[in-house]
């Protein structure tokens, strides 16, 4: 059985999701969110976050790090998505650019992996996970990679 359109709606829900990043709409970006979502970010700490809540409040620091009134770029590459009936995952390369409040830029790509459950007819993310390789030599994040 092809699962094509839950596919499709998830896609659909990225680019909303992407839009409403570029935009600094932290509700809107929130919104595909569980209340229960696991989250591992590409900062600290080693451990997850938990609830929507978190989410949130990790956007609300990121964009203080962009100068005031600045143009965020933001983009998924490589998008994949596999879709069941209530169950899917996507993962794909995020890449951002944006002016810094500390007079630097920010240009860098992360791997993420969502996982998403649909409940009641709507697709949610329960579980986020994202990454960067690091050099073994260095023991530092590899954040200047391009797909």
């Amino acid at each position: 059985m092809s699962h094509e359109n839950e596919a499709m709606q998830i896609m659909d829900l990225l680019t909303r999701q992407t839009r409403a990043i570029r935009e600094k709409n932290i509700p809107e970006a929130t919104k595909n969110y569980a209340p229960d979502v696991v989250v591992y970010d590409v900062v600290g700490p080693l451990g997850p976050s938990k609830g929507q809540g978190s989410v949130k409040d990790r956007l609300e620091q990121w964009f203080s790090s962009f100068r005031e009134g600045a143009v965020i770029g933001f983009e998924l590459v490589d998008v994949a998505v596999s879709a069941g009936e209530t169950l899917a995952f996507s993962h794909s390369f995020n890449h951002v650019t944006a002016p810094l409040e500390n007079g630097g830029s920010l240009d860098m790509y992360w791997r993420e992996t969502l996982n998403w459950r649909k409940s009641d007819g709507e697709w949610k993310i329960v579980h986020a996970h994202s990454s960067v390789p690091f050099d073994p030599a260095t023991g530092k994040a590899s954040t200047g990679l391009r797909p």
